[in-house]
């Protein structure tokens, strides 16, 4: 009967073995835990700035207007008549620094917006949604142009202060 009891009864050593690897993983998956919790906080703590700095950049800058010397002259064909456009532009900015080193760019902007003139039909621009359509496009190509070469976007808004059409 010796020989029963002791095959009924698993060996201790096989009992201990399963209690250790249970604590090992439940210290893995704690740890697992504290390290996924702590990554957690500190990424989404980081990515909110404090209060006290996202006061201090919701404040604007006054605004600096820059004119576009001399208007911007374009021609373009209408139905094989010669059709004339006349654009005068200010630009909008918040920081004099930035605007200054963009006026080193001008003739590429001055450039990439007489193409844009040129490229117009008048029939677009003979209406008021045209003419908005045509001032966006404006204020993107000069954002494009700064931040291509000053890394930021520098120009707020291009602004129509004279339009004529022939």
């Amino acid at each position: 009967m010796a020989k029963s009891d002791d095959a009924a009864t698993p060996p201790a050593g096989k009992g201990k073995l399963k209690l250790i690897l249970m604590i090992v993983l439940g210290l893995l998956l704690a740890i697992g835990a504290s390290v996924g919790g702590t990554w957690y906080i500190m990424h989404s703590s980081a990515s909110k700035p404090a209060p006290a700095a996202e006061a201090a950049t919701n404040v604007k800058q006054p605004a600096i207007f820059e004119q576009m010397l001399p208007a911007f002259v374009a021609n373009y064909n209408q139905n094989g008549r010669q059709r004339y456009l006349q654009v005068s532009i200010t630009l909008l900015a918040r920081n004099q620094a930035d605007l200054d080193a963009l006026k080193v760019h001008m003739p590429v902007i001055r450039n990439n917006l007489v193409m844009l003139f040129s490229g117009q039909s008048f029939d677009s621009l003979a209406t008021p949604v045209g003419q908005e359509m045509l001032r966006q496009k404006v204020t993107a190509s000069v954002q494009e142009v700064a931040q291509k070469e000053l890394g930021k976007v520098v120009v707020e808004q291009a602004l129509f202060t004279n339009f004529v059409l022939q």
